[in-house]
């Protein structure tokens, strides 16, 4: 579970996150969306410790991450764009891995996706969708509660992303983090969403109940007849 309340962000005298408030919970996959720019990727290196709020709080099970970093150990990531040192071959970086983080666990992504076919490879030499698909081996190895994906199906061939996806659908007792700039990716993954705009988060639904009330076929269309009921809300307020 994961409990973020109040959340500010400042680069200089700009803000990037506005009082931002959320309640997640395990066995949910929530997917972050809005256009760019939007602080959903400020949002989630929050919560990774990898930038520093200036205010509010993120509380993972209970233990506030500003007081112990450890908590964060319990967190896999898959970056969008993934940057291993490039002389380091795909075996040397798992081997790096497990001896830091213990013995891996999860090893069903590291099979489907033949890992073991390019552990002598430099990861320099890797083609983009190799890296994305070491990337999300690594993400799942070590059994993580909470997992952090953004971007995970960009320049995975059609069916890794498949894979991908189920896998992410598998995951009923873990709380995941997806973003795509294609909503289309998450309409079989998401079980929440989560829309963001100027630092701002501008609703937080369950799929099923955003459906439910635009009357959509697909997340792709209930969260832009959503967000045409948001402006018109507002241009009445305005008015």
């Amino acid at each position: 579970m994961i409990e973020i309340q109040h959340l500010n962000k400042y680069y200089g005298k700009q803000q990037v996150l506005f009082d931002v408030n959320l309640h997640l919970e395990q066995g949910q996959c929530v997917a972050f969306v809005g256009p760019n720019g939007c602080g959903k990727t400020t949002l989630m290196k929050s919560i990774l410790g990898l930038v520093t709020p200036q205010s509010g709080s993120i509380v993972i099970d209970g233990i506030d991450v500003s007081k112990s970093p450890e908590s964060r150990r319990q967190i896999g990531f898959m970056p969008q764009s993934s940057c291993f040192p490039a002389n380091m071959t795909v075996r040397q970086v798992f081997d790096t891995l497990c001896s830091l983080r213990g013995k891996a666990i999860d090893d069903e992504l590291f099979h489907a996706y033949h890992i073991d076919t390019m552990l002598d490879k430099r990861t320099g030499a890797l083609s983009g969708g190799m890296r994305q698909k070491v990337s999300a081996t690594l993400a799942f190895l070590f059994a993580p509660k909470t997992l952090i994906l953004d971007e995970p199906t960009a320049s995975l061939d059609p069916i890794a992303a498949e894979v991908l996806k189920q896998k992410i659908r598998n995951e009923k007792d873990r709380l995941v983090f997806v973003t795509s700039h294609i909503l289309s990716e998450l309409n079989d993954v998401a079980t929440h969403v989560v829309f963001m705009n100027e630092g701002h988060v501008l609703f937080f639904k369950p799929v099923g109940e955003l459906l439910a009330e635009t009357g959509a076929a697909n997340l792709t269309d209930a969260v832009m007849v959503h967000l045409r009921k948001i402006q018109k809300r507002q241009d009445e307020q305005d008015c």
